[in-house]
């Protein structure tokens, strides 16, 4: 039975990828467990889950920046020298963030150079795959986009580092197609620039989306097909197609 990448679903995305519940908290406290006084997992697994959740939650309301670390406690219901424990600043916590968001890319669209698809597929599991990260994974997008110019300049440089990256592989595999000739593109530098502003559209705008009744699918799709337009790529079928009406009309 196909899976991801071969099968382009969330459902196939979710048994590939766990990026919720239990197993996804482990891998946050994995991430952070230097750092960190409580290295029992089972414990720091739901406290971590408590902190992160109650973070997002105050960060939205009153900006990270206005956020106290007495706020933190009240939402999180921790005590103050419960949650030096795990963080010792909200530095820790942005650092963290964003740490779990790199992880997570690297993993999903950085192991797609190693699953042997051809461009056009390759590009196709990018696009989908973001769009199912980002909405899976909502609150930790949204949060390193917006609380970006508030960070430490070195956890700034880490997150626009991390889009380049994207980009990068969206760049990779677009001169990839180029060579094989499947594609055909002047500026794939601005192309990529472009297609990644359009996948962060999905987190930073979720209402407009839901007032124009489109789907994480029906998104994801249209960029996706779009892209293709903009690569000049012509598929085996509709080159059959053209081909046998050429025939045809001759």
């Amino acid at each position: 039975m196909a899976g991801w990448p071969a099968e382009i679903s969330i459902d196939a995305f979710r048994q590939a990828w766990t990026l919720e519940g239990e197993d996804f908290w482990r891998s946050v406290f994995d991430v952070h467990k230097d750092k960190m006084q409580v290295k029992n997992p089972r414990v720091a697994v739901v406290n971590l889950e408590k902190i992160f959740r109650a973070t997002f939650h105050l960060a939205n309301s009153k900006g990270f920046q206005a956020m106290s670390l007495r706020d933190l406690s009240r939402e999180s219901g921790i005590s103050m020298g419960g949650l030096y424990a795990y963080i010792g600043s909200k530095n820790d916590l942005a650092s963290v963030i964003a740490g779990v968001q790199r992880k997570t890319i690297e993993q999903v669209i950085g192991g797609l150079a190693s699953a042997g698809l051809e461009p056009v597929h390759c590009l196709r599991a990018m696009i989908y795959g973001e769009i199912y990260m980002t909405e899976i994974l909502h609150p930790w997008y949204y949060f390193c986009f917006m609380e970006l110019k508030g960070l430490p300049r070195e956890q700034q440089q880490q997150t626009l580092d991390l889009e380049m990256r994207f980009e990068g592989f969206l760049i990779d595999t677009i001169r990839a197609g180029e060579a094989s000739g499947q594609f055909t593109c002047e500026q794939p530098e601005l192309l990529a620039a472009q297609v990644t502003a359009q996948l962060q559209q999905w987190h930073l705008k979720p209402w407009k989306f839901k007032l124009l009744d489109v789907s994480t699918q029906q998104y994801a799709q249209y960029i996706f097909e779009n892209l293709l337009l903009s690569l000049h790529y012509e598929s085996a079928e509709s080159s059959s197609v053209d081909d046998a009406l050429t025939i045809l009309c001759s």
